[in-house]
């Protein structure tokens, strides 16, 4: 454990040094940010864009009723963001007195390591040591590792799901609904465990694996639990605002700038992005990704992961492409896929690790320009 710490600690060190030079460079320079901030300094900087609706939250709660423009359409809102990170970040504000963006940093570097301890444990448990550590550090140091300390609910999110992971590698599946049920309330995609529950339990009905009964039901109910908490907050946000579907509208309001807004079918968003902007090409690249994606997860060394994490990140990965548009937030969201980090694959040469470790501290200082000063994060 110490050495995943030691890991962690580290990469917080680069990934702070590359903020600060971003951050002191832009304000000595009057560089124009993507984000309007007021106050500007370090932390609020770590608490660009969605921070603000955090923030929102963690003050005011939530809008009774939706902010729609001159045509009616939903605009942005704070319904877009589940409660629990900002319920956190107000119990320890009203504890310690200090601004939202300094523990929202806090914070969120806090889950981080507890996120990357659980990976490391979680892969540990699967394929051993050395290919923990390298997913530890793959993660940690990873392109859109910065997410890890800014004020968004991702590290939360995370060390969540990943214990729910570790739950069921163990095949706790009771202990796996608190940490779903949590997950749900944080960041969307928690559904995935219930899918990958389901199919786990499905596999081995077909095999005719023997399992004990209360097992079976363990699993069921933890699905059926998770499942229906995953699919809660829509329902919340509709009653307590009025507006039948006020979360899909408040989430597909931020499609308006990449694709206007069409309707909302799922398993559709991918091709309507990529051939809005490539034609047919941009369908087939779709094609081309999915493929390559079932391919890796069929691959020697993921299987070696097993079939809980597998099946995860299988269902992760059709939660995605059925609801996400995949936008320049795609990376952040795919961060919950980081147990794939652990395929010995990945790790076995030292060229390898040399490549995945360089290539993700080198982009880190592009990605923070890319989003902080053209998009965001």
């Amino acid at each position: 454990m110490a050495r995943v710490l030691t890991i962690y600690l580290a990469s917080r060190v680069v990934t702070t040094v590359f903020l600060a030079a971003m951050f002191l460079t832009a304000t000595g320079l009057d560089w124009p940010f993507a984000s309007v901030r007021h106050d500007p300094n370090f932390f609020t900087f770590s608490g660009s864009w969605d921070s603000s609706f955090y923030r929102h939250i963690a003050l005011d709660g939530y809008p009774r009723q939706l902010p729609v423009d001159d045509s009616g359409h939903v605009q942005p809102n704070a319904w877009a963001f589940l409660p629990l990170f900002p319920l956190i970040l107000r119990g320890v504000m009203s504890v310690t007195g200090l601004d939202f963006y300094l523990v929202g940093v806090v914070v969120a570097a806090i889950f981080g390591a507890a996120a990357t301890l659980v990976l490391y444990r979680l892969v540990a448990s699967r394929v051993g040591e050395r290919p923990a550590l390298w997913a530890a550090a793959f993660f940690s140091f990873g392109p859109l590792s910065f997410v890890l300390q800014v004020a968004y609910a991702e590290s939360l999110f995370l060390f969540l799901v990943f214990c729910a992971l570790w739950a069921m590698t163990a095949k706790r599946y009771l202990t796996m609904i608190p940490f779903g049920v949590l997950a749900a309330f944080t960041r969307p995609g928690a559904l995935a465990l219930a899918l990958a529950l389901a199919i786990v339990l499905v596999i081995g009905l077909v095999r005719h694996e023997r399992m004990p009964v209360a097992r079976r039901l363990a699993m069921v109910v933890s699905g059926v639990v998770i499942a229906a908490a995953g699919l809660a907050w829509p329902i919340i946000a509709s009653a307590a605002t009025g507006h039948p579907g006020a979360y899909l509208e408040t989430e597909m309001s931020w499609w308006t700038g990449f694709v206007g807004r069409p309707p909302f079918v799922p398993l559709t968003p991918w091709f309507v992005f990529t051939s809005r902007y490539a034609g047919v090409a941009g369908i087939a690249l779709v094609l081309v990704v999915v493929s390559a994606f079932a391919w890796w997860l069929r691959q020697r060394g993921v299987q070696r992961l097993g079939r809980d994490i597998v099946a995860y990140s299988g269902s992760y990965g059709l939660y995605l492409f059925a609801v996400f548009l995949p936008q320049q937030s795609l990376f952040r969201v795919l961060m919950p896929l980081a147990p794939l980090l652990g395929d010995p694959w990945l790790s076995a040469t030292r060229g390898r690790r040399r490549i995945l470790l360089g290539a993700g501290i080198a982009l880190q200082p592009v990605a923070i320009v890319l989003l902080w000063f053209l998009g965001y994060p």
